[in-house]
C-alpha cells in the first residue's frame, strides 16, 4: 500500500513539473497537423513566384505566340506555304486588300465560321497574307517530322510544333451537347455573363462541398473519377453522359448515361474537374467563372491561354492517372480557406485576361506577326470565295 502511494505522489510531482515548464514557455498549443504541409508548401512557393500579368493589349499571352513563331524566324517561303496547302493539313485562307478569301471546302463549316468571325473583326488592320488554319481536333505538325510546316491549330502538346490560335468555340462551332447546347457552347461573351450570374447565386459558402463532373467518356482517363464517385458519393458526384458515339452502357462504364447538366448549374459545387478530350477541353475556361476550385487533370494539352494559368495559384493540378485525387479532395475539404483563395484567383484571371477583346486582340497580333514572316507577296487565287460578315447571333 505504501509503495502505491509513493508511486502516485511521484507521478503528481512529475506532471506538475511538466505543466510548470510548459507555463514558462507560453500558452499550450496543440500539435500542428503535418499531413497537408507538402501541399501548403507548394501553394506558398507558387504564390511567391507568381507575377500577375498586364491586362493591356492581350500582353498576358503574347509570350505564347512569340514562342510558336520563333520556329519560323528565318521566314516562310512561297514554296513552303504551297507545300503546306498541298498536304491538306488545314483550310487555306488569304487576306488580300483587307478582304478574306478561302478555298471552297472546309471539313467543319461551323468551325471555319467561328475562326472567320475573329479574322473579319480585325481584317481592316491586316496586311496581305495567307495562312493554313487547322480546324480539326488534333494538331498536325509532330516534332519528329523532318519538315516544319506553318500550320495554325487551336491546341497542341510539347510533341507538336503547330502555331496556336484562339479556338473557334469562342464564337461558334461546338461542341454540341444535346439537348442543352444543340449548336455548341456558343458565344463566350454571353456565356461569361450567364456564369457570372450563376456564380453570384452560388457564393463559396453556399456551394456543396464535393467534387462534380458531367461529361462523355471521350477518354478512359476519366474512369477513376467516376469510379471514385460510385465508391464515395459524399466526396464526388461524377457520371458519364451520352455522346454521338454512345452505343451501349459499356460506353458509360456499365451504367445508364446520366442527364446532361448546363454549365451554369456546375457553379453549385465547390470542386470542378477538367480533363482533356480528344485534345484540350473547351470547358476549362468556363469552370473558372463559377468561382469554384478547378481540379485540372494532366499538364500536357494546351490552348493559347493555358501557360499563364499556374498550378497551385489558379487551380489544383492532378496527376493524369488520378492516383492523388482522393488525397487532394480531402486536403481542400480540410483547408477550406486555402481552396477558396485559389478559386478566387482562378476566377479573377479568366475574368481579367480572357475577355472577348483579349481573344480578338490575340488573333490580330498573331496574324500580324505571322504575316511578317512571309518572304513573298501572296496573290489572290481566283477560284477562292470571299468570306463576308454574317449577322451576329445574340443568344446562346
Amino acid at each position: 500500500m505504501e509503495l502505491r502511494w509513493i508511486l502516485t505522489l511521484c507521478c503528481v510531482f512529475l506532471l506538475s513539473g511538466a505543466e510548470f515548464s510548459a507555463a514558462q514557455k507560453g500558452p499550450y498549443r496543440p500539435p500542428v497537423d503535418t499531413r497537408w504541409q507538402k501541399y501548403l508548401n507548394k501553394i506558398s512557393e507558387a504564390a511567391k513566384k507568381f507575377q500577375p500579368c498586364s491586362q493591356e493589349n492581350c500582353s498576358c499571352h503574347t509570350s505564347v505566340l512569340k514562342d510558336d513563331l520563333q520556329l519560323f524566324r528565318n521566314g516562310i517561303s512561297k514554296e513552303l506555304m504551297l507545300n503546306t496547302v498541298q498536304r491538306g493539313v488545314g483550310t487555306h485562307y488569304q487576306v488580300i486588300g483587307h478582304k478574306l478569301y478561302r478555298e471552297q471546302d472546309c471539313m467543319f463549316p461551323a468551325r471555319c465560321s467561328g475562326v472567320e468571325h475573329f479574322i473579319l473583326e480585325v481584317i481592316d488592320r491586316l496586311p496581305d497574307m495567307e495562312m493554313v488554319i487547322n480546324v480539326r481536333d488534333y494538331p498536325q505538325v509532330p516534332a519528329w517530322s523532318q519538315q516544319l510546316l506553318p500550320v495554325l491549330s487551336f491546341s497542341k502538346t510539347p510533341d507538336y510544333r503547330d502555331i496556336m490560335y484562339p479556338a473557334w468555340t469562342f464564337w461558334e462551332g461546338g461542341p454540341a451537347v444535346w439537348p442543352i447546347y444543340p449548336t455548341g457552347l456558343g458565344r463566350w461573351d454571353l456565356m461569361r455573363d450567364d456564369l457570372k450570374k450563376s456564380a453570384a447565386q452560388w457564393p463559396w459558402k453556399k456551394k456543396s462541398s464535393k467534387g462534380f463532373f458531367r461529361g462523355s467518356r471521350t477518354s478512359p482517363e476519366r474512369d477513376p473519377l467516376v469510379l471514385l464517385s460510385r465508391e464515395a458519393p459524399d466526396l464526388v458526384d461524377a457520371e458519364y453522359t451520352k455522346n454521338q458515339a454512345w452505343k451501349s452502357e459499356k460506353d458509360t462504364l456499365g451504367r445508364p448515361p446520366a442527364k446532361e447538366i448546363p454549365l451554369v448549374d456546375h457553379c453549385e459545387y465547390k470542386y470542378l474537374f477538367n480533363f482533356r478530350g480528344v485534345a484540350a477541353s473547351f470547358r476549362l475556361k468556363h469552370l473558372f467563372l463559377c468561382g469554384s476550385l478547378v481540379f485540372h487533370v494532366g499538364e500536357e494539352w494546351l490552348e493559347f491561354f493555358y501557360p499563364q494559368l499556374r498550378p497551385w495559384v489558379h487551380y489544383i493540378p492532378v496527376r493524369q492517372d488520378l492516383t492523388d485525387l482522393r488525397e487532394l479532395l480531402q486536403f481542400v475539404k480540410e483547408n477550406d480557406k486555402v481552396g477558396e483563395a485559389i478559386a478566387i484567383r482562378g476566377q479573377a484571371f479568366i475574368q481579367d485576361h480572357l475577355r472577348m477583346e483579349d481573344v480578338s486582340c490575340y488573333w490580330e497580333r498573331l496574324l500580324t506577326d505571322f504575316s511578317k514572316l512571309l518572304t513573298y507577296k501572296p496573290k489572290r487565287k481566283s477560284n477562292y470565295k470571299q468570306v463576308t460578315h454574317k449577322p451576329s447571333r445574340s443568344e446562346l
